[in-house]
Formats: C-alpha cells, sequence, structure tokens
C-alpha cells in the first residue's frame, strides 16, 4: 500500500504558515525607512539651503523632524492595525457563530465555493465536507475572509517596526548632513540620500518580486524631486530673509 507524503513546497516559493505576513511586515519596514529618508531629507536639506552656516537650526530641524516623523508612522501603524484587527476577529466570531447556529447553510456555501472555483458538485461537496470535518472555522475564514483565525496582526509590533524603520532610515541624511563638510554639506547628505534610496527601493522590489531596475527608479527620482524642490525653497527663504 503506498504511503501518503506531504507535499513539497516548490524551491525559493515558502508555504509555511505566516510567511505571507513576515514578507509583508518586511516590507512595510522597508518602506518606512524609505519613508524616513526622504521626509527627513527634505527638511534638513531645505533648512540647510536656507541657512547654510547654521549648524544648530539644522540639527533641531533635523531631530525634530525624526523624533515627530518616528511617532507618526508608529502612531498611525497602530491606529490602523487596531483596527483591522479588531474587524478581523468581529468577523471571525460571527462566522463562528454561524458555524454553531446554521452549519448545513455554512457547508453548503463552502461548497459553493469550490464550485464556483471549478470543481463539479460532488467534488466540491466532498471537499467542503472533509474541510469542515478538519476545523471548520478556518476553511471558512479563509474562503469567507481570506485571514486565519489563530493569527491576527498584532498593532503593537507594527507600532515599533515603524517606529525603528523609520529613525533608522532618517538618521542618513541627518548624520550626513551634520558631518563638517562644510559648504559640501547637502551635496554629500544628498549623495548619500540617493544611495539609501537605491536600496530601500532594490530591496521592496527583491521581496515583492517586481522588477528591481523599475522600483529602483522610480524611488530615486520621487526622493531627487523632494530635495530638489526643499532646497529650491530653503534657497528662496534664505535670500528672503538674507
Amino acid at each position: 500500500m503506498a504511503r501518503k507524503t506531504a507535499p513539497q513546497a516548490h524551491p525559493g516559493e515558502p508555504h509555511d504558515r505566516g510567511t505571507g505576513q513576515r514578507l509583508n511586515w518586511l516590507r512595510a519596514g522597508v518602506l518606512g525607512a524609505n519613508d524616513g529618508i526622504v521626509s527627513t531629507a527634505g527638511v534638513v536639506i531645505g533648512v540647510a539651503a536656507a541657512t547654510p552656516n547654521n549648524v544648530l537650526a539644522i540639527a533641531t530641524a533635523g531631530i525634530a523632524a525624526v523624533v515627530a516623523g518616528a511617532f507618526s508612522m508608529a502612531g498611525g501603524e497602530y491606529v490602523s492595525v487596531s483596527t483591522q484587527r479588531d474587524t478581523e476577529k468581529a468577523l471571525i466570531a460571527k462566522e463562528k457563530w454561524e458555524l454553531e447556529t446554521i452549519p448545513q447553510e455554512e457547508l453548503e456555501e463552502l461548497a459553493g465555493f469550490y464550485r464556483q472555483r471549478g470543481l463539479s458538485d460532488d467534488l466540491a461537496h466532498q471537499v467542503a465536507v472533509e474541510l469542515t470535518a478538519k476545523d471548520a472555522l478556518a476553511a471558512h475564514a479563509e474562503v469567507d475572509l481570506g485571514s486565519d483565525p489563530e493569527e491576527f496582526t498584532s498593532p503593537w509590533a507594527a507600532a515599533v517596526s515603524s517606529f525603528v524603520s523609520f529613525a533608522l532610515g532618517a538618521l542618513i541624511p541627518l548624520v550626513m548632513i551634520l558631518l563638517p563638510f562644510g559648504e559640501n554639506r547637502v551635496w554629500i547628505a544628498a549623495v548619500a540620500v540617493v544611495i539609501g534610496l537605491f536600496l530601500t527601493g532594490w530591496i521592496s522590489a527583491a521581496l515583492g518580486g517586481a522588477p528591481r531596475g523599475r522600483a529602483i527608479l522610480r524611488n530615486v527620482v520621487m526622493g531627487s524631486a523632494t530635495m530638489i524642490a526643499t532646497y529650491l525653497i530653503g534657497l528662496l527663504f534664505g535670500v528672503a530673509v538674507g
């Protein structure tokens, strides 16, 4: 009698539970770092253009931008994920109640889903019966809600991840523009920012399986446009005040 073996995942194609969520968190971390780089670079380069010799003003503006941006990112992520988590829990509770109250209707609903996916009536019913016998709530949560009833996103983890990633990204322009490069501080910081944007663009594309070149170009162009805009505003403000 042939023995059943567990299905093997294709190389480079993770199927273990939670992999998708971990990749999403990693992508979110990269994007948070990207936001930190761009927003802080815009602030410090604008201030440096307006007051090139006032290191204290540049440092104050930069540190304020890092702190405000990091807390804003963390707070927004906490609220967003908390709302999503509460919604998912409410939907799971509703699904659980329906399974306890109207199990036959829920079974037919599950079978109907697989019929819509192309299975025959008999096979769709058999699949629904077997999945229901194994874990009815998990089967319906996956089909109806696209979620796992045993795995909810942590709002605190999301907040901390966003805070740290934003702050780390923001340190690149802040540190570089405060180094003793004199009149070249803006250009040195701009080069460092472009390198940082190149890396975050490449990593985010690699994680999502998207074309690297397009993601890097988009990232660098948007970040450079931000720096140019704030630099010109700083120059105009500096001339007006001066």
